[in-house]
């Protein structure tokens, strides 16, 4: 799997993705076109994702390439107006997984993600349900997005109890504007070799460059819309990290974006960054983040101006347990092993 992947919420741009992007068929195979020819052989997109706007042209403009590309959808969110049009029970999830082929023109899906939790089906129903699929020959791998930590590790231990498909991927957010998975998801995923693909790794535009502390939004930028997502907690910590990211970036002679897409591909656990793009010329400058490699002082920078401080119980790990800790607990304790004075407490 190649280590930038193509992200495919920019096709269509219906239902409420219009913010997002609108690109037609012919924008999304040139896209694809960029990607492919740059490497890139993992295609991520979602039923949702313009109501199956996104997987209908997707299709379309793969056409005769589909083997080259590892293609990834998604299925949990509400795709019609009835009770069993949404979730994660069997009903929800094999219709979602045969209409998601009817619609990508293929007939199988290397892999098939769960888009979300689902507080009311239980575990033992999704994951016999993805069982099913895979036996099927419809899905060939199974993963999920946006679980919490202790819902990914109950899957896991389901999944290993009753032998049944284990998620070998999680799709979540992570960015320099918002670092909170590194408390919980990414050390879990080191744990348990489960494969981190991050989604949304300029959140949502804010680290290109193109936001400026007190400046008004870019218009057309997505933050000029409807578009909440991520949220937006510290404006000046997140402007604060654009000056930073826009220091690096003159002195790489690179953009913001290379600079924040290349910390990404350097930090621990991540098998691959997925790249949504509005044109050919974006999707290319993203991509060339993979020949970047900042320097020791770069990562230190911007280390220094995004880490989030440690919560309990981790810093009680840091000053307590520091002497045993795993790979695991290092990706995110390890910066914090030589903390201020006003950090560093005695062990209760």
């Amino acid at each position: 799997m190649s280590a930038l992947a193509l992200g495919t919420m920019t096709f269509g741009g219906g239902h409420g993705y219009g913010d997002v992007g609108r690109l037609d068929v012919d924008g999304a195979r040139r896209l694809l076109d960029t990607a492919i020819d740059q490497g890139v052989n993992l295609v991520d997109t979602a039923d949702h994702y313009s109501a199956g706007g996104s997987e209908e042209i997707l299709g379309e403009a793969l056409g005769t390439r589909r083997d080259r590309v590892l293609l990834a959808t998604k299925a949990r969110f509400a795709m019609g107006p009835g009770p069993n049009d949404a979730g994660l029970s069997r009903h929800h999830l094999i219709a979602a997984c045969e209409a998601s082929l009817r619609r990508l023109r293929t007939d199988h899906i290397d892999l098939f993600q769960v888009h979300d939790w689902d507080g009311q089906t239980p575990l033992e129903e999704t994951l016999g349900a993805l069982d099913d699929l895979v036996r099927s020959g419809k899905v060939r791998y199974v993963g999920c997005s946006n679980f919490a930590g202790w819902q990914i590790m109950k899957a896991l231990g389901i999944a290993d109890a009753r032998r049944l498909p284990r998620f070998v991927s999680q799709q979540i957010y992570l960015s320099l504007q918002e670092r909170s998975a590194e408390y919980e998801l990414v050390p879990s995923a080191i744990d348990q070799g489960v494969g981190l693909l991050i989604y949304s790794p300029l959140a949502g535009g804010y680290l290109t460059g193109k936001y400026r502390r007190d400046a008004p939004v870019p218009t057309g930028a997505r933050h000029a819309g409807d578009w909440i997502e991520p949220p937006l907690y510290d404006p000046e910590k997140l402007y604060d990290t654009v000056d930073v990211l826009r220091e690096l970036a003159a002195a790489h002679a690179v953009s913001p974006a290379r600079v924040a897409i290349a910390w990404l591909l350097a930090r621990p656990g991540i098998s691959s960054v997925i790249l949504g793009a509005r044109s050919a010329e974006q999707l290319a400058d993203n991509l060339a983040a993979g020949e970047l490699s900042l320097g020791a002082e770069d990562h230190a920078r911007l280390e220094a101006v995004s880490r989030p401080a440690l919560l309990y119980p981790f810093w009680h790990h840091r000053n307590a347990a520091s002497e045993r800790l795993s790979e695991a607990d290092l990706s995110l304790i390890a910066p914090h092993l030589h903390p201020s004075s006003t950090e560093q407490g005695r062990p209760a």
